[in-house]
């Protein structure tokens, strides 16, 4: 199958709250494309775009998935991309690449969360947006309703360019305001006519107010009209088109993606947007331009990896210049290997067709890429660009995971590995002081199926374990002690006697060990012995059982055998000796402190505040993010954020969002230290 020429290729990221109708449209369109000779059902399983078991699973989708149809002479790339909010990060991989974004929005329930935290993320990349209001054809669906809510969440710009004919069942068909004709459709097959007459002075008002905001893009035109001459449909689709280009103008269309009602008409503006696909890339220390020139050097970068059970990896390719061809060596520029591409594929959902070529501005897939990761840049060695990265939401949810079966660590940390290649969301780290493998990912669903895929994929079971704290445990006070190993067998003794004293350091200083011996009470050659003992000392931890950090160790004194001392001997009598001193040097325990970004809706700043409060969370400053939402700073223990990124979505309505890092350590109140695990807790 031979390639698409680049001016007729289109990107389109269908984006929404899950339940609006994404994976329906998008079976929809392949249906009405002849794509495919049956429409499936997402209550059913079959439709293309879901078909990962963890999707039919939960009956949602869980990963962006790729739908290209045939419209005319246009190829269009359908991204469909998740509805729930625990998997974010791929729709921030499909707005990335996409050259216009489609906000799908249900009728019946209006604009929801997912509805306004996606039309985030794509006015933050600035990229043209549509809005098709779906499900008209449903019991209780209200179009004016919907279009309010619209104007009323995301301000100027949205401009309704049809309106219903009908309501609920007996939803037929749109109004055209641009043309002033009527459009009903019967199996899918439009019938233009004209406006009924019980709909027809709304469609004036509202038609005279959509020419008036289309005019003000265009002085000229805007003159012209003021003067009472009426721009024809023809120069106000110009001129919209030109506003939708610019990302500030948002057209409303209507329709039923079940119905297959006004889904041509979606096509046709899809196709008269004409996309900005030049790319800026780093060339050593320049920044050049690359344009979407099929003629040109072909550069690609890797938007996404999949891992099939049959084929191995798969990288879908964003082709950003030039033209592909099969067998096609690049180089990868940040590993600086060769890459051949020795097939192209067009991907529909889990199918995979076999392409001659690929044109600047397609989205493809090759396999068995062997060193491509998400974001790299594939180019001519002669062209060693480098795109900035692809930026993702960052992990806020973590669990704790073991293996169920006893010895299969290895095999649990290779899958999780793997599955990082295809989850850039995932993050994997094994804690060498908890002993814990730890999973980071956007939410408890999030992370749900990726135990589920590492059972299916690489037949690993996990169980979950309670999160450990990485507790410290310091001295408030300074103290001195005696430690003395002493041990008489057959032949050569153990002999040590260490005196130390220990004193508070502020927090962050770490450890500082200081040799005041004199009078070669303890030889030279033994000093380095009695350290190593206070070193493994202060891992073990003393009254708390955690490592002991904060803490000067002064070595003043002690005493040695000339036959039976060694450095074995020095070493237990130092770990003795600040074991002693530890205990008399009152000990306090420390926890680790987050320092947190919560950026919640305004009317939810009241709730956010006070659920701070109460994890013993001390904030820091609280201020306006945009026009409604506040970021509120704060320092809070890390033991209080357990299940934050959980909690905050409930108190918040869905719509809280937070970020952390670590801060510093700080003394557990007294009232909470006597309840904290002991070593053994912290042991798997």
């Amino acid at each position: 199958m031979s390639g698409t020429p680049s001016s007729q290729i289109r990107n389109v990221a269908l984006i929404g709250h899950g339940g609006s109708g994404k994976t329906t449209l998008a079976e929809a369109l392949l249906f009405q494309s002849g794509a495919i000779n049956r429409k499936g059902r997402v209550e059913d399983g079959t439709t293309v775009c879901d078909f990962e078991p963890e999707e039919l699973n939960h009956h949602v989708s869980v990963s962006t998935a790729i739908a290209p149809i045939t419209y005319g002479s246009f190829k269009i790339n359908l991204l469909d991309t998740p509805g729930y909010v625990d998997f974010l990060p791929e729709v921030e991989m499909a707005i990335a690449v996409a050259d216009l974004v489609v906000l799908v929005v249900s009728a019946v329930e209006g604009v929801e969360v997912q509805t306004r935290a996606t039309w985030r993320l794509a006015e933050r990349a600035g990229v043209p947006r549509i809005i098709f209001v779906n499900k008209l054809d449903r019991e209780r669906a209200d179009f004016e309703r919907t279009l309010d809510a619209l104007r009323s969440t995301f301000g100027s710009g949205i401009a309704p360019l049809e309106l219903p004919i009908g309501q609920e069942n007996a939803f037929r068909g749109v109004a055209d305001l641009l043309d002033d004709v009527a459009v009903t459709y019967e199996d899918g097959k439009p019938t233009n006519g004209p406006i009924p007459e019980d709909i027809a002075p709304q469609e004036h008002r509202v038609r005279d107010n959509l020419i008036e905001g289309i005019v003000v893009a265009d002085d000229q035109l805007m003159e012209r009209y003021l003067e009472g001459d009426m721009p024809s449909p023809k120069e106000l689709k110009i001129t919209l088109a030109h506003g939708i280009e610019s990302a500030s103008v948002f057209p409303v269309i209507c329709g039923s993606a079940t119905r297959s009602i006004a889904l041509d008409r979606l096509c046709d503006l899809i196709c008269e947007i004409t996309p900005h696909r030049s790319t800026q890339a780093h060339a050593g220390d320049q920044l050049i331009e690359i344009p979407a020139d099929p003629s040109g050097e072909p550069v690609v970068r890797v938007v996404k990896t999949v891992l099939d059970p049959f084929v191995g990896k798969i990288s879908v390719v964003q082709v950003l210049s030039g033209t592909i061809r099969p067998d096609l060596v690049l180089t990868n520029t940040r590993t600086k290997r060769e890459e051949r591409l020795h097939v192209l594929e067009m991907l529909r959902g889990k199918e995979a067709i076999a392409l001659g070529e690929a044109q600047a501005g397609d989205v493809i897939a090759v396999p068995k890429l062997a060193t491509a990761q998400v974001g790299d840049t594939l180019a001519p060695k002669s062209l060693p660009v480098v795109l900035d990265p692809l930026v993702f939401s960052k992990p806020l949810h973590s669990i704790a995971v073991r293996p169920k079966t006893a010895g299969d660590e290895d095999r649990l940390m290779t899958g999780l590995h793997r599955l990082q290649e295809e989850d850039v969301a995932l993050g994997v780290r094994r804690d060498d002081e908890t002993h814990q493998t730890i999973l980071s990912g956007m939410g408890e669903t999030h992370l749900n199926v990726v135990c589920e895929r590492l059972k299916r994929k690489f037949n690993v079971e996990v169980a979950y374990e309670d999160l450990l704290v990485p507790y410290r445990e310091t001295i408030s006070t300074a103290a001195e002690a005696e430690g003395r190993h002493k041990k008489q067998s057959g032949g050569h003794g153990q002999f040590g006697v260490v005196h130390l004293r220990v004193e508070p350091l502020d927090r962050g200083e770490g450890f500082i060990f200081v040799d005041a011996v004199v009078g070669g009470a303890i030889p030279r050659q033994f000093i380095p012995a009695v350290e190593k003992g206070v070193v493994r000392a202060m891992r073990q931890g003393n009254t708390f059982g955690f490592p002991v950090v904060d803490v000067k160790v002064t070595c003043d004194d002690g005493k040695f055998h000339p036959v039976d001392s060694s450095e074995a001997s020095f070493e237990l009598a130092g770990a003795l000796a600040f074991h002693e001193a530890l205990a008399q040097a009152s000990p306090i325990a420390l926890e680790p402190i987050e320092r947190i970004e919560v950026f919640v809706p305004l009317r939810y700043q009241g709730e956010a505040l006070g659920d701070i409060n109460s994890r013993r969370g001390r904030v820091l400053s609280s201020e306006t993010a945009s026009v409604d939402e506040q970021v509120i700073v704060a320092l809070v223990p890390l033991s209080e954020l357990t299940h934050y990124a959980v909690e905050l979505r409930a108190l918040s309505g869905g719509e809280g969002r937070f970020t952390s890092e670590f801060d510093h350590y700080a003394e557990v109140p007294a009232h909470l230290a006597s309840s904290l695990p002991s070593t053994r807790t912290l042991r798997v």
